[in-house]
């Protein structure tokens, strides 16, 4: 990472940061997404390139015409996610790639300005995960006593890349479809001696009902995939020596608490995850990347992947 043995300084005419946004068939979030970071839209120092992946609902027309100064690219067709993330990043040409989901944006006030400061006093930092508040509305509080800290892995829907630090690994599987590619970006950073930090003094607000998400139709599909995620991050990064028992472990757990509990239909997820990774046996081969036992317990022994914050309620305040 050359860029990351010194200091980068702002000029506020170029521009050092490209938003990075992938949507479908949900012009209604982009609408408030595209509102809500508006302002920083405006500045210089930033562009934003989003990819309409496949949408039928006109969510290419309307940033057409409401914000023309957005790079825009299309998908014909649906091609998913990471597809659309990798050739997002293909794009930039900045220092920094924010990405947000379309229905995620920025509670903080100055964003840009902590996540440029905090790069350059950490040049062994190749990523930054955001604190991520999960729900429709927005947090009575934005204050948190966290500290910023390295951490295992990332969430998608809102983090920043240095560049020089993506340019070194591989980009996102795409064959993953949805779910853990985030894990596998991070997994390879680790084997390049890049490091992922958590940066709390940046807060996202994702506009998501996880509670809502239990009854949507593609709740089973998004167990599977979730499941059989795991399992190709273990084929592809664990020990060998360690796959089989974690495997195992995590089968054991879905019976446990699904299974056992009345939720019959976990067998076709558990079934439906094995043949995904029978299919994907040779990707998974060709692009194994596995950990010696010293870099796993490394690894394993870095803080957890910060996923979900919520504010602290003062008991003093009623």
């Amino acid at each position: 990472m050359e860029q990351s043995n010194a200091a980068i300084i702002q000029d506020p005419g170029i521009p050092q940061f490209t938003l990075l946004i992938t949507t479908k068939n949900r012009r209604a979030d982009l609408k408030i997404t595209l509102s809500k970071i508006n302002h920083l839209l405006l500045r210089k120092e930033v562009l934003c390139i989003i990819c309409d992946d496949g949408s039928t609902d006109d969510s290419s027309l309307f940033i057409e015409n409401e914000y023309p100064e957005i790079q825009l690219i299309k998908n014909e067709k649906s091609r998913g996610l990471i597809y659309s993330r990798n050739r997002l990043l293909a794009l930039v040409r900045t220092d920094f790639a924010i990405s947000l989901d379309d229905d995620a944006h920025f509670l903080t006030d100055s964003p840009l300005s902590a996540i440029r400061d905090y790069f350059n006093k950490h040049p062994r930092c190749g990523l930054i995960a955001l604190r991520i508040f999960w729900g429709l509305e927005p947090p009575e509080s934005l204050i948190s006593g966290e500290i910023p800290l390295r951490v295992r892995s990332f969430v998608g829907c809102a983090h920043v890349w240095r560049m020089s630090a993506w340019n070194l690994i591989p980009n996102y599987p795409e064959w993953f479809v949805f779910y853990g590619e985030e894990d596998f970006a991070a997994f390879q950073l680790f084997k390049k001696d890049v490091e992922v930090h958590y940066l709390p003094q940046v807060l996202v607000q994702h506009r998501v009902d996880i509670k809502s998400r239990i009854k949507n139709k593609d709740y089973r599909l998004r167990l599977r995939r979730s499941l059989r995620s795991g399992w190709y991050l273990y084929l592809l990064f664990y020990p060998v020596h360690r796959i089989p028992g974690i495997i195992v472990y995590s089968i054991w757990s879905q019976i446990k608490t699904k299974l056992f509990k009345g939720d019959w239909r976990t067998i076709f997820t558990i079934v439906g995850a094995t043949c995904d990774v029978f299919v994907n046996s040779v990707r998974i081969f060709l692009n194994r990347n596995g950990l010696s036992s010293k870099e796993f317990d490394e690894f394993s022994k870095l803080p957890q992947t910060k996923i979900y914050w919520k504010p602290q309620i003062d008991n003093n305040q009623e």
